[in-house]
């Protein structure tokens, strides 16, 4: 699935603490996540979104932790456990050609491609098992750095995601980012 790979210690950089300041993980995706809810976090890393979004579904919640590379999945399983967040955390190491989520079909309600969606050759392979494992009514938020990719190739993503059964909901305006938020019907 990968197209250019993050490498795992640029993970330290993205959960900078003054990251939140230009990006807050609880302003971008409070608004789409409440407790109880299935979260699917695609590319989670070292879980700078991983962790609030555990905090957002709360005790009967549970967020699908996915990345490619195990070393942020350490991380990141280190960090939810020393938050006490374990227990709503479930990790997963993904390979270059499928996320590992057959087995959710149908259950998330909220997934995050936070940053990620670039990083994938087969981005329509990539849409696809997403769309798979999100219910009806469920929405998918994805949000790519302006800088780092372009306005033409984010749309054109977008346009993937809708041939994919995706619908437009929204483009929330979150500080240098491209983001679209989509529904499955």
């Amino acid at each position: 699935m990968a197209n250019h790979v993050c490498p795992w210690w640029v993970g330290y950089l993205l959960i900078n603490p003054l990251r939140k300041i230009i990006q807050n993980p609880e302003k971008i995706v409070g608004s789409y996540v409440s407790p109880k809810m299935k979260v699917m976090d695609v590319g989670c890393a070292m879980g700078f979104f991983s962790l609030p979004l555990a905090r957002l579904v709360g005790e009967q919640g549970k967020v699908y932790c996915i990345d490619l590379q195990e070393r942020m999945i350490e991380t990141l399983v280190k960090r939810a456990r020393k938050a006490g967040l374990d227990n709503r955390i479930e990790t997963r190491i993904c390979s270059y050609d499928s996320l590992g989520i057959e087995d959710i079909r149908e259950e998330i309600d909220f997934a995050l491609a936070f940053a990620v969606v670039h990083e994938v050759d087969n981005k329509g392979h990539l849409l696809t098992q997403i769309w798979h494992a999100i219910k009806p009514g469920g929405k998918l938020l994805i949000s790519e750095p302006k800088g780092h990719v372009s306005e033409r190739d984010f749309e054109a993503a977008v346009s993937l995601a809708q041939k994919t059964g995706f619908n437009l909901l929204e483009r929330p305006a979150f500080t240098r980012s491209y983001s679209v938020v989509l529904s499955k019907i």
